[in-house]
């Protein structure tokens, strides 16, 4: 059957343009030490990405970003955006906020966290939730700084509140875009948090690679841990995964973009269905996954 039309998806990973890149990344490029990513880049992953001109050019002068987000979603089939809100947003200029009380249909919140914070990020996180109606919690452990390990004893208050408030946590894991250490974001370990919290649903962001097969086995392993695809394009889905997803982990990967950050939405829709994913497993992962851990079908 291929990738059904008729599915209202639910994209975990969306943003909004933003005319300045450098001081919407500048809390990542403040840590970087190449010169590249000091000077030439605007967004600090652009090795990996090639946008055209005309599509960047027509980005940069929108006048209303959360509008033109939401017309990329209405005109490819994506039902509702999951946006940041909170101590740091992973959109544009445009605030997560904005775009929830323009559309709360269309939008739901994920509050963005660095353990550094302390009890004042947990204080924000319980703030998010109550204001915001936060779904999840969003990290970045190689983006903090300083860094801190996914396993790191400073993250585990905000594993406990995640457990508390029944949320998940989205995480980058794997060695990141931007020219930083990654140490910290390797995939073994998630072993001891996910052993330390067995109630956690922990979901991974951008990749997990180089250790794809190592987090297919632990996703065999820990109930609570999934996989989405965010930052990558549809081409570029990791065949492991994809098997995985076809055998004993449809419930456990979803879809995420990375509109407007590297990939439009027609890329990844268009390259979408060329997936050899099984016809039972898309709904699942185009939306029920989601839909599930972020309770939007309750």
């Amino acid at each position: 059957m291929g990738m059904p039309t008729d599915i209202s998806v639910i994209d975990t990973m969306i943003g909004f343009p933003a005319r300045d890149l450098k001081a919407q990344y500048a809390f990542i490029t403040r840590q970087t030490k190449d010169a590249e990513s000091k000077e030439d880049f605007e967004f600090p992953a652009e090795y990996m990405f090639k946008a055209p001109p005309d599509k960047e050019k027509e980005l940069r002068e929108t006048t209303d970003p959360v509008g033109y987000t939401l017309d990329q979603m209405d005109k490819w089939g994506v039902g509702v955006g999951m946006v940041g809100v909170g101590h740091r947003e992973e959109g544009g200029e445009a605030t997560g906020e904005e775009a929830i009380k323009r559309f709360p249909d269309r939008f739901v919140a994920s509050v963005g966290a660095d353990p550094n914070d302390g009890m004042k990020g947990i204080e924000a996180i319980v703030r998010a939730y109550e204001t915001w109606g936060a779904r999840s919690i969003s990290m970045f452990p190689a983006g903090c700084f300083p860094q801190v390990p996914i396993n790191d004893k400073k993250m585990y208050p905000i594993y406990a509140k995640a457990c508390e408030l029944d949320i998940p946590v989205f995480v980058c894991t794997g060695i990141p875009g931007p020219r930083l250490k990654f140490a910290c974001q390797h995939v073994e370990l998630i072993d001891e948090v996910m052993y330390d919290f067995p109630e956690l649903t922990y979901v991974s962001r951008h990749g997990c690679q180089p250790w794809t097969e190592l987090m297919v086995k632990l996703m065999l392993k820990w109930p609570g841990l999934h996989y989405s695809t965010s930052a990558f394009a549809p081409k570029h889905y990791d065949q492991r995964i994809i098997d995985y997803a076809n055998t004993r982990g449809a419930d456990k990967v979803l879809y995420a973009g990375y509109f407007p950050m590297g990939l439009s939405l027609e890329r990844i829709m268009t390259e979408m269905k060329d997936v050899p994913f099984k016809d039972e497993v898309w709904p699942k992962f185009l939306r029920g996954n989601a839909a599930r851990l972020l309770k939007l079908d309750a």
